[in-house]
């Protein structure tokens, strides 16, 4: 574990605050205070340490960053910052267990990636769809939505393919229209994209297309049909539809 100084943690801090205006800000990737009331600010803290050596990082363990947290917070348990600053706060730290693809990570360990890009598929801007195909793409930093591949360049997932950004429904339900557009890579704006409910970060949030039941197991089913029976307090499906319609 690596023990820095007052001096070399607002030294590296100034190395992150310079890479982020320069390349991350503009992603909408939030820059940490580097202190509060309290002391300095455990997001902080997690980026200085994961960014020693940058660009040559290392991987990192979780109980080496909770080691290195309780140097300044005694009563830390277990650290998590390290997960949260990566998919929900943009930082490319790439995590053991998540099946990253850019560098090879055993579970519990972490490496910050890079900071001239944001984590994939990470954009922090609010969204607004005016309707303009370009401008859209332009917000979500020509990335695909879901997957994160950037437009014209190898596909993360398949590498011998360009990417390409396709108009895809937020709801397929609903007519594809402003306000119901993300874009996705022609990858996973495939065949199955109309079973899922997506939002404007590209995740699937429902289910639009109950016919998929009938692809799962029957244990998944049978949960299923639980939850469904004791939400609808066992009526007859089609006797709730009668009733609906009247």
């Amino acid at each position: 574990m690596e023990n820095l100084s007052d001096k070399e943690i607002g030294a590296q801090y100034n190395v992150i605050k310079d890479y982020h205006e320069k390349f991350l800000k503009r992603y909408g990737v939030q820059m940490p205070k580097l202190k509060s009331k309290k002391g300095y600010v455990k997001d902080a803290l997690i980026l200085i340490y994961l960014s020693i050596g940058y660009p040559k990082t290392k991987k990192v363990s979780k109980t080496e960053l909770t080691q290195f947290i309780r140097k300044f917070y005694p009563d830390t348990n277990d650290v998590q910052q390290a997960r949260h600053l990566g998919a929900q706060k943009g930082w490319y730290i790439a995590a053991g267990g998540r099946d990253n693809v850019v560098v090879h990570l055993k579970r519990g360990e972490y490496q910050l990636y890079t900071l001239e890009q944001p984590y994939s598929g990470f954009h922090g801007h609010r969204v607004s769809d005016d309707g303009n195909w370009n401008s859209l793409k332009k917000q979500y930093g020509y990335r695909c939505a879901t997957c994160g591949s950037v437009e014209s360049k190898p596909n993360i997932h398949w590498q011998n393919t360009a990417t390409k950004l396709q108009k895809s429904h937020k709801d397929p339900t609903k007519p594809l229209v402003k306000g119901n557009i993300i874009p996705q890579c022609q990858k996973c704006n495939r065949a199955d994209r109309n079973n899922w409910v997506y939002d404007e970060r590209g995740r699937v949030i429902k289910l639009a297309n109950p016919s998929v039941i009938n692809r799962s197991s029957q244990d998944v089913q049978l949960r299923v049909y639980e939850i469904l029976y004791r939400k609808f307090k066992g009526i007859n499906p089609y006797e709730k539809r009668r009733k609906r319609s009247k």
